[in-house]
């Protein structure tokens, strides 16, 4: 066996073990306990990178009583994530989304010093902007230190701050 052909069997292992690495990634899952007004709620395994239209469809899709408008569809999956679909008339308040980034297992706050995009729009009056108002305050400030340092956070004020400091948790 000359040089090349040596460079040319090495060069198929290593193609032949990043595609094993990318069937081991595409395998992985993550568990989702959707409750409130979908067809069949319950615990369910879903693949990572799924959204959470997928995870509706797969419990039958949303009742008649549903408030699609107050949910995220294109929210990505996180393992442990619990989801409330509400019903007409729920508020905000009402609902119950706890992403991977909420702090200890048990409690429903999202953590501001872990929380990605997607985490924080989950937070009444957090939108996309806002969100990456935060993401970028937290990189520069090197993490939020107490739930008030929000209000530093350009776009958020006292009112914003009320609505959510029982949403949110630095630890």
């Amino acid at each position: 066996m000359n040089e090349d052909e040596a460079a040319l069997l090495t060069g198929e292992q290593v193609l032949k073990e990043e595609r094993d690495s990318e069937v081991i990634e595409a395998e992985q899952t993550v568990i989702v306990d959707v409750k409130g007004e979908v067809q069949k709620p319950g615990v369910y395994e879903m693949k990572t990178g799924e959204r959470l239209h997928h995870v509706i469809e797969k419990a039958g899709g949303l009742t008649n009583a549903a408030d699609a408008i107050q949910i995220n569809l294109a929210a990505l999956l996180e393992d442990g994530m619990v989801v409330y679909i509400p019903k007409q008339g729920e508020t905000a308040e009402d609902l119950v989304q706890q992403p991977a980034a909420a702090a200890d297992a048990g409690e429903q706050k999202v953590n501001l010093n872990k929380a990605t995009a997607e985490d924080l729009q989950t937070l009444t009056g957090i939108g996309p902007a806002k969100a990456e108002a935060i993401l970028s305050y937290r990189e520069e400030a090197g993490g939020f230190k107490t739930i008030e340092d929000l209000m530093n956070v350009s776009g958020i004020g006292e009112k914003s701050f009320e609505k959510l400091k029982d949403s949110i948790s630095v630890k």
